[in-house]
């Protein structure tokens, strides 16, 4: 499955009007988009049930028109699972997470602060993400809430590195929320990375250290594309979590290794 934009990256010395222009055109449009969220979300009344089937594509919705916004082009390749799976990725930006979600339809393990942000916090509760606070010794029982999601037949999406990184490299895995995955629930690996013009890593895209949401948003909005690549790779066999961990960052970085511009 491809989503493409047919805009072209910025080109060298392209003026600063005219990328200041787009920054605040795509900012209207993106505003105006999570509000459209926030009112169909109300209209569904998916704060009451968010694991219908109509929330999931409306939501898988709302993110491929949010990557149409910002230009994203997306390119997928590997077999993308139905029904019940345990989806653990490398971790490159918050935009992960809409990227991944406009792919394969699934529910979202995010970070705790999240939950406070202003309308996309609200939005995220609504449509069923589950919440984590790092250091907070949570992890066996997110595990158990993860399992639980599992069984009633959701695709979960973790981030096992449990931080982001600049995209040129994987952090190991820990490797307790891997405890959920089960015979009927097996983990599949998804690789992500964003590319340049030359076809290598783009850390420009990467949101990482003290980088704040929306300075970090305000700068893809000047971009005229984004290319990112996803590679699913095939569900791995039933292991104990450490060796399921290893053998999904092992999978991922060969993933990110052989992936093609």
């Amino acid at each position: 499955m491809t989503v493409r934009d047919v805009s072209l990256n910025s080109p060298v010395g392209e003026g600063s009007v005219r990328v200041t222009a787009r920054r605040c055109w795509r900012a209207l449009r993106v505003l105006m988009h999570l509000l459209g969220g926030v009112l169909e979300a109300i209209w569904l009344r998916a704060g009451r049930d968010p694991h219908r089937v109509v929330i999931l594509n409306a939501k898988r919705r709302w993110c491929l028109r949010f990557l149409t916004i910002l230009g994203v082009e997306l390119r997928v390749q590997g077999p993308l699972r139905a029904g019940p799976v345990l989806l653990v990725s490398n971790h490159v930006s918050w935009l992960d997470i809409p990227v991944i979600a406009a792919a394969r339809p699934c529910y979202f393990l995010s970070k705790a602060e999240v939950a406070e942000w202003p309308l996309i916090g609200w939005l995220a509760r609504a449509v069923g993400t589950l919440f984590i606070r790092r250091g907070g010794g949570e992890s066996k029982a997110k595990t158990e809430e993860i399992r639980g999601r599992l069984d009633r037949g959701h695709g979960i999406l973790v981030f096992p590195e449990g931080t982001t990184t600049d995209g040129t490299g994987v952090r190991r895995f820990f490797p307790q929320l891997f405890a959920a995955a089960g015979d009927d629930a097996p983990v599949q690996t998804v690789a992500v990375r964003y590319r340049d013009e030359q076809g290598r890593p783009d850390t420009g895209i990467a949101f990482i250290d003290d980088d704040e949401f929306h300075h970090h948003l305000w700068r893809l909005l000047g971009r005229r594309r984004i290319v990112v690549e996803l590679t699913f790779g095939a569900p791995l066999p039933p292991d104990e979590p450490r060796a399921l961990a290893r053998e999904a960052r092992e999978r991922i970085v060969a993933d990110l290794g052989a992936a093609v511009g």
